[in-house]
């Protein structure tokens, strides 16, 4: 297969992705290949804010791209922040700032439901794939744990009594909505070689 290009520059995801997959595939950055734009997601779904970015990388410098989004979607909070989860509090993409916006939102709000989701969307050959994974679950009352990133000390994963930030990252990944995302994604490459 030729070389895929991952279309992020968040190195945290970078590594959890690596980590999830292993050694099955080799790819590339954005910094690899010296692309170096910011590239918008002014969309309203995963979907199309995850297709943008792999689109973009594809048509300006024609490798195979593939690109993820992911949002924290909360009940109370007419699933918000959702597309914007980056971005809630301000566009520096602050998650101490982000989780406190989260946190005063939702004050001593008794339905603390929420999920994850990410979309994969994979370019091949100019075909477009995509991939999804959801972790149901809850926000905490309070943050706890120093592991992960983003909104991962206030969401507690169904079956766990634990925020994900206090999970090691291989226990993150039992539950993890990106895990399962790229498992799809990779079960989907090894089909087609």
């Amino acid at each position: 297969m030729s070389k895929l290009v991952f279309c992020t520059n968040n190195t945290h995801k970078l590594s959890e992705v690596s980590q999830i997959l292993g050694d099955q595939f080799t790819f590339l950055t954005l910094k690899d290949i010296d692309f170096h734009d910011e590239i918008p997601e002014p969309f309203d779904t995963l979907e199309e804010n995850s297709l943008i970015k792999a689109k973009t990388v594809f048509d300006q410098k024609g490798y195979n791209t593939f690109a993820e989004d992911t949002g924290l979607f909360i009940e109370a909070l007419n699933n918000e922040p959702g597309v914007f989860s980056a971005r809630y509090a301000g566009e520096d993409g602050n998650a101490v700032r982000n989780m406190a916006k989260v946190m005063s939102q939702l004050g001593d709000e008794t339905n603390r439901k929420a999920f994850f989701k990410t979309v994969v969307t994979l370019i091949l050959n100019g075909e477009v794939k995509q991939f999804s994974g959801i972790c149901q679950g809850k926000i905490a009352l309070t943050q706890s744990g120093t592991q992960g990133f983003g909104y991962d000390p206030i969401f507690i994963p169904d079956g766990s009594e634990l925020s994900f930030a206090d999970l090691s990252a291989s226990q993150k990944n039992e539950f993890s909505h990106r895990r399962k995302a790229f498992d799809a994604f990779a079960a989907f490459l090894l089909s087609n070689p």
